[in-house]
């Protein structure tokens, strides 16, 4: 069974690294402490699309799972893109007042793919890697690196995808 991603157009692809246009997509998210993100997070958004919400509607996995530094200290936003048939105004509320519902505006972002496990060295060597080519290359970065998981943690770690992205600033014309 497939499960649904947000649209994206590829706009350039390099050796390390490709550029995508997202289109605008719905998230929930919650920030929680940085050394429990992964476990917190996911149950609590979990909760909100398996029926922890003001109608008690169930709603289907989507991939990717995001995660990136929060604005708060030592904490991380954790976010499950949510499925393209809803909106800010037909989305179930949750009954947790800690999960926020937010669109994510089109953008344009870098990403480098990898597998294996999302222990934070990894995590920070690709997320160098990608800073590095995209610096090589003359590609400025505009916003915060984020960690976009599409498996279970079940998955065989070879088997896993595993993204880190990067908005950038992109005009096609120029590139």
């Amino acid at each position: 069974m497939a499960i649904e991603e947000p649209a994206f157009e590829v706009l350039s692809e390099s050796k390390n690294y490709e550029v995508r246009r997202y289109a605008p997509y719905l998230v929930a998210e919650v920030d929680v402490a940085e050394e429990s993100a992964d476990s917190r997070g996911f149950r609590t958004l979990a909760g909100y699309i398996f029926g922890d919400n003001q109608t008690s509607e169930k709603m289907q996995m989507t991939a990717p799972v995001e995660t990136r530094d929060s604005e708060s200290q030592n904490k991380k936003t954790y976010a499950f893109v949510m499925e393209s048939k809803y909106t800010l105004e037909t989305i179930p509320e949750p009954n947790n007042d800690r999960i926020s519902l937010r669109e994510r505006p089109a953008r344009v972002v870098a990403v480098r793919k990898f597998s294996g496990r999302w222990t934070d060295a990894n995590v920070a060597a690709q997320e160098k890697q990608l800073l590095k080519d995209l610096a090589n290359d003359g590609v400025k970065t505009i916003g915060a690196l984020e960690l976009a998981r599409y498996n279970s943690p079940f998955t065989l770690w070879f088997m896993r995808r595993n993204e880190v992205m990067v908005p950038v600033e992109w005009s096609t014309a120029a590139n």
